[in-house]
């Protein structure tokens, strides 16, 4: 029987450094899925590289299985906590566990959670402008939904 296990160890056996494994699924019927990520990003030629060191290290003829190896996506919510580092002091959204959506910058980053400062134009009462008011928010990470990487083309 293939395992999430056996598969992690395979994989773990080739990541260098900066790169990082973000999740192993084995579905009914064997079907593989390997998702990785890297800091600064990952090439095809990685996962070529993943998916040969899983492939070689398992037998078909024993028990068949289908693989797929790729990226952490763009617009795929974080699942680790190393992703959370990757994006430290770059623009993140996170829905909370009350379905609040935030959108700001991630300034910090521990093992029980993180740090989101989110700054808006807001009316100050005996102001004739609106005022920009940045305001900090802490989170552990069983208190959000989700969270993941604001795509900008500025």
């Amino acid at each position: 029987m293939i395992t999430k296990q056996r598969i992690t160890e395979l994989v773990e056996e080739v990541m260098t450094d900066g790169l990082f494994l973000v999740d192993v699924i084995v579905a009914p019927g064997n079907a593989i899925k390997v998702i990785i990520d890297g800091d600064t990003g990952v090439t095809i030629r990685t996962c070529v590289k993943v998916s040969r060191q899983v492939e070689g290290n398992l037998d078909r003829e024993e028990e068949d299985f289908s693989l797929e190896v790729m990226s952490a996506g763009l617009d795929q919510p974080f699942r680790v906590e190393r992703q959370y580092r990757k994006y430290l002091n770059k623009s993140i959204e996170v829905i909370d566990e009350n379905d609040v959506k935030l959108e700001g910058i991630l300034k910090e980053v521990t093992s029980e959670g993180f740090e989101l400062e989110t700054s808006k134009r807001e009316k100050v009462e005996g102001k004739k402008k609106k005022q920009l008011i940045v305001r900090q928010h802490q989170f552990s990470y069983d208190q959000i939904k989700s969270a993941k990487c604001v795509i900008s083309f500025k």
